[in-house]
């Protein structure tokens, strides 16, 4: 598989995306819903509550911290983590644009396909 090429898209783009990717496992999915709940969460604390081991949170945690979601804050042996309020406004109408368009009822794109002549994929 080539390179992704994200020069030719724009900033808001490509940062859309990186987010977007980030959000693609069910456990970051519910590493933000708790952090969302909470002010803030020791890593270890999260490992305790939530179905998911300690070893899954800290990767999971990490690929929400390196897209910008999340922020940890080192104290000691433990990490504290929260939302980034500012990246999470940055980019939530972009979210919502899209997901109004998905929303909408779309029929433009093709036509109906008739059985006999057109193959149905």
């Amino acid at each position: 598989m080539g390179a992704i090429k994200t020069d030719h898209f724009a900033d808001r783009q490509n940062n859309t995306a990186t987010l977007a990717k980030a959000l693609t496992h069910p456990a970051r999915i519910v590493n933000i819903d708790f952090l969302l709940s909470v002010d803030s969460c020791i890593c270890r604390v999260i490992g305790n509550i939530l179905p998911i081991a300690q070893p899954g949170v800290s990767r999971h945690l990490k690929e929400l911290k390196n897209a910008g979601l999340v922020k940890g804050n080192i104290d000691g042996k433990s990490t504290c983590y929260c939302i980034d309020e500012k990246v999470l406004a940055k980019f939530q109408p972009d979210f919502t644009s899209i997901a109004t368009k998905i929303g909408k009822e779309r029929n433009r794109c093709c036509y109906p396909m008739k059985k006999n002549n057109h193959k149905i994929i």
